[in-house]
């Protein structure tokens, strides 16, 4: 299990290394809201964006963005909800997903913008 969190801490230090080198501005990382967690909330633009990263070490089963089901977005809709009305942002809210593989031979990044959208 610690191993899953020490991948797991990495891929969300290079996530958001990744996303400043990109110009959004971070606001927040795993931010909780009762049980829920946001793994990082920044601002590009005028969008809220919540981040949900995903850090795997092989994807030979399935591609890591496959892992945030339709329950997982419910989840993360239902907290950035929470956090938008916390922080009284006023603008629109952007879910992105960035995933990281972390293989001997090196990382890779990907960056899903826009990976879902919030629907009742």
């Amino acid at each position: 299990m610690k191993d899953n969190l020490a991948l797991g801490k990495a891929g969300e230090d290079l996530a958001v290394a990744h996303l400043e080198g990109k110009g959004y501005r971070i606001l927040e990382r795993n931010w909780r809201w009762g049980k829920e967690e946001i793994d990082i909330i920044a601002i590009d633009g005028n969008f809220l964006v919540i981040v949900e990263v995903k850090t795997r070490s092989s994807n030979v089963f399935a591609e890591p963005e496959t892992s945030v089901t339709k329950h997982k977005q419910r989840i993360l809709v239902r907290a950035a909800n929470a956090y938008a009305r916390y922080r009284r942002h006023p603008g629109e809210v952007r879910f992105d997903i960035v995933t990281i593989l972390i293989r001997p031979e090196g990382k890779t990044i990907n960056h899903i913008v826009d990976a879902f959208y919030a629907t009742l």
